[in-house]
């Protein structure tokens, strides 16, 4: 494999073998675990490590003393004094102990994939919200293995591993790393106090909320880049944005929407990590529509699916209204193009192509604002035509006799508040005798 070359002084730098186990049970999905692997890569890149060489063990399951066998051990220290490797990289999570006994046996920093993407989240959180959330998530995963992580924080001073919190865990006990775990905990839930503020206020105004969510790397920066001209940082690599960013989105009907870019997925995404961002990832929660961004060219996308909706049930919004986007046709044949199907509504499109983007702003049109309703109201009643514009999207409108005749499109949700509309309606009939003449609802 290619080394990735940087820009850095060579004796600090991070320079790893990356580690797979294939137990039994993984190995009857044995592409899923090549592709884990293959993931680890792009990792390790993206955190800026120079990755040597890769390394697969197929066995029963995992040893609880070494993870790997004994003689994979010897086989790996082998393979890092001769390539000059000062970091070893496993593909699962490791315990403690693991992790103490292979740096003995090593001399090695050890790093499993949740120490892996933790770091990289700590190189990507800009906001106050974005770092609390990372610490937070970090002190978690480091509480009980504090006996296992003696020499591995001390080596090399930095890296992989040791950054934001990481430079003084030498320096703390599990006492202390509660006690910040008890404040970080308190500030977040003041950012989420005002988080949840601001997404009522949103409501009131009427405002709906679209989230975008998919697979770390899907192009949902670069979708919302293109659909309302944000200033967002795009780049071809994983977690390239961490802090959501909402931006104001204009639908064909001339109605505003926001629109958020939330924190990617990923598979084995850790259990901390998810807990902490909870807040950030509440805005699929709170959303009106969820867009699930799917990058189509990617042979993985049915597995890259599969990981997003569990997420999702974890957090609780998989019951949200969606609509699968799968992005990137434009690096896919025709004949597969033909191949994508997702259960309920989704539409195919490239971010790049304008008339796609005029589609997918349709599309989102139609998911929001519901199906096409006639009303007929009373001309001299102000409040109820008032109110069809405040819950509707007035289409069309014409004056017919006494009565105002009004073509509207109403999200599902909104219906209900046409339950005054309607016996108001009603009550109107009655007094004066009158059939309706507008659809039946």
């Amino acid at each position: 494999m290619k080394p990735t070359t940087h820009v850095v002084d060579n004796e600090k730098m991070d320079r790893a073998i990356l580690v797979s186990l294939v137990t039994q049970e993984q190995k009857k999905r044995e592409a899923l675990a090549e592709y884990s692997l293959q993931e680890l890569v792009q990792l390790a890149e993206t955190a800026g490590v120079e990755v040597l060489a890769t390394m697969t063990q197929n066995k029963e399951s995992a040893d609880t003393k070494w993870f790997i066998g004994k003689g994979k051990v010897e086989e790996l220290r082998a393979l890092m004094e001769e390539l000059g490797a000062n970091t070893a990289i496993f593909d699962q999570e490791l315990s403690g102990a693991q992790v103490r006994n292979l740096e003995e046996a090593l001399d090695a920093k050890i790093i499993d994939r949740t120490q892996l993407i933790l770091d990289i989240f700590a190189q990507r959180a800009k906001t106050r919200e974005g770092i609390i959330q990372v610490e937070l998530a970090q002190l978690s995963y480091l509480l009980p293995r504090l006996s296992g992580q003696g020499k591995n924080l001390s080596r090399l001073g930095g890296g992989i591993g040791t950054r934001g919190p990481g430079e003084t865990k030498l320096e703390t006990d599990r006492r202390h790393i509660r006690e910040r775990i008890g404040e970080l905990k308190a500030q977040l839930e003041e950012v989420v106090r005002h988080r949840k503020l601001h997404r009522e206020r949103r409501k009131k105004s009427g405002v709906f909320q679209v989230a975008l969510v998919g697979y770390t790397n899907a192009g949902k920066s670069t979708l919302l880049r293109q659909l309302t001209n944000a200033d967002v940082y795009v780049e071809n690599q994983l977690f390239a944005t961490l802090d959501p960013t909402s931006r104001t989105l204009t639908l064909p009907s001339g109605k505003e929407i926001v629109l958020t870019d939330t924190v990617g997925f990923i598979q084995n995404l850790p259990h901390d990590l998810v807990a902490a961002f909870r807040a950030t990832l509440e805005e699929a929660n709170e959303a009106d529509l969820i867009l699930h961004v799917v990058d189509s060219s990617t042979e993985m996308r049915n597995e890259q699916m599969r990981v997003v909706a569990e997420v999702l049930e974890e957090l609780g919004a998989h019951r949200q209204e969606q609509l699968t986007v799968f992005n990137k046709i434009d690096l896919l044949p025709d004949e597969q193009q033909a191949m994508l199907f997702a259960e309920g509504d989704f539409i195919k499109m490239s971010a790049y192509r304008e008339d796609d983007l005029q589609r997918l702003r349709l599309a989102v049109q139609d998911k929001l604002m519901g199906e096409r309703l006639t009303f007929r109201i009373p001309a001299d009643k102000g409040e109820l035509i008032s109110l069809v514009y405040r819950i509707g999207d007035v289409l069309e409108n014409e004056v017919d006799g006494e009565e105002m005749l009004f073509q509207v499109r109403v999200n599902k949700d909104d219906y209900a508040k046409m339950g005054y509309l309607l016996a108001a309606y009603d009550q109107h009939k009655q007094q004066y005798g009158q059939e309706d003449k507008g659809e039946s609802f």
